[in-house]
Order: structure tokens, then C-alpha cells, then sequence
């Protein structure tokens, strides 16, 4: 795979293959995976308790020294075996419905997987993440460091959970329940192909997006579409998309 080309509009990702196929990724940003990366402190955090303790039951020499090991392995390793083996997943991203790939949208292997977390000391210096933050807000599918040394991205998963009442799949073609109670709407002009495909990319992710945001790139649109519209810009988007899936 070889095409990569970054929506600014959206921050969407869309990927060519070879072949002429292309797929969007949706990166996944700071506060997902801030939420992903404290749940899986939780988990290593308790790993670590339940083992130490048990250690220490039998000797406080074996259990300090069990508990230097256990703090190697679960800093190195943790990331690393679950990325590899489990879909590109630790327990924190399953949760939160995010994925570690490649840039080109490909699993992750292990030396990419080995790259991004041996980098993690370099983005988490002085245990304030700041690196971290910097990184992922300036660059383009909000990737830190280590992503951009291994070529990876975070990316929601397609059974990724959406904001509210709907728990279908968001990124599932013509799974979008909450156009159901949007009126249909028409452009004043005919539509090329590539802004069909926008409209929709936007209405799929409008859950994610949040209402302030959806509303910044819908005002983008719709001056474009519709010049003396007075409604919500949001809201006649998702109508035109609503009209487009039929």
C-alpha cells in the first residue's frame, strides 16, 4: 500500500493501494487514547499487585527481586505482546474501540510494535507526557514519537462505541441510525463524486466528532453547497447524506 493522503477538513486518512482501492482510516486522537493508555495502567497496576503480593507471602527477597522482574517485563512487554498478538489491541484500546496498524492501514508487526514502545521513555519524559502531547497535536493522524519512528497510527476500529443511545458499528456502510430523524435535504447544485463520498465520510463519523467540531466542518460545506442557507450547518449536511443513502 502505498497512497497516504491527510484530510484537514476532517483529519480522516485515506489510503491507496496498489491496485487503486482506497479505505479511510479514522486516527484516533489525545483524550481516547489517554483514557485507553489509564486503563491499562489500572490493569498493570493490579497485575503487579496481585503477584507481588503473592511473592511476598513466601520472601520478602523473592518478592523484591519478582517485583524488579514484573516491573521490566509489564514496562516492555505489555504493549508489545498485545499489540502483536491480539490485533494491534491492548485491554485499554479494546475498551475504547482503537487499534495500533501500520500507516498503510496493515497489522502491526513486531519490530514496528517493538519501535513505538521502546520510544515511550522518549514521549513520557520526566513523567509528564508533554512530548507526547506535542507530538500528537502538531502531526497529522495525531501520532507521538514513536509512532513516527515505527510508521504506525492509532486508529478507531470498525465496532468502534459512539457517543449517546447507538451502539452499532460506525464505520459499517449504511450504518447510521441517526440520520432516521433528519430531514432530507438538496444541494442548489449537482454533486461530483468526491464530495458524495465526503458528505458521507462526515455523516458516519458525526457521533465521533463532537457538536462543536461537526458544526466547524460542516459550516466549510455548506457555504459551499447551499450559500443562503440559515439553518444548521450540521444539520443540512446529515440530510444531504440521508438523501444520498437513500
Amino acid at each position: 500500500m502505498t497512497g497516504f493522503d491527510y484530510n484537514r477538513n476532517d483529519s480522516s486518512l485515506a489510503v491507496q493501494t496498489p491496485e487503486g482501492i482506497e479505505f479511510i482510516l479514522y486516527p484516533a486522537g489525545f483524550p481516547i487514547r489517554a483514557c485507553a493508555w489509564a486503563i491499562d495502567c489500572f490493569i498493570q497496576g493490579v497485575v503487579m499487585f496481585i503477584v507481588v503480593l503473592s511473592a511476598g507471602l513466601l520472601s520478602r527477597v523473592i518478592g523484591f527481586w519478582f517485583f524488579l522482574v514484573l516491573i521490566f517485563v509489564l514496562d516492555w512487554f505489555y504493549h508489545m505482546a498485545f499489540e502483536v498478538f491480539a490485533k494491534g489491541q491492548s485491554p485499554g484500546k479494546r475498551f475504547m474501540g482503537i487499534r495500533v496498524v501500520r500507516r498503510d492501514g496493515s497489522p502491526v508487526n513486531p519490530g514496528a510494535s517493538f519501535l513505538r514502545n521502546l520510544l515511550r521513555f522518549a514521549d513520557s519524559f520526566m513523567f509528564l507526557y508533554l512530548i507526547a502531547f506535542i507530538c500528537m497535536l502538531v502531526s497529522p493522524g495525531f501520532r507521538r514519537f514513536g509512532d513516527w519512528v515505527a510508521d504506525t497510527l492509532v486508529v478507531y476500529t470498525a465496532n468502534a462505541r459512539i457517543p449517546g443511545r447507538y451502539t452499532s458499528p460506525v464505520f459499517r456502510r449504511g450504518a447510521m441510525p441517526w440520520l432516521a430523524d433528519v430531514p432530507m435535504a438538496a444541494p442548489s447544485r449537482k454533486l461530483c463524486y468526491e464530495e458524495k463520498q465526503a458528505i458521507l465520510s462526515f455523516a458516519r463519523r458525526y457521533p465521533l466528532l463532537g457538536k462543536a467540531r461537526a458544526g466547524e466542518i460542516a459550516d466549510i460545506w455548506a457555504d459551499k453547497l447551499q450559500p443562503d442557507s440559515s439553518g444548521e450547518a450540521s444539520a443540512f449536511l446529515l440530510g444531504i447524506a440521508r438523501s444520498l443513502g437513500g
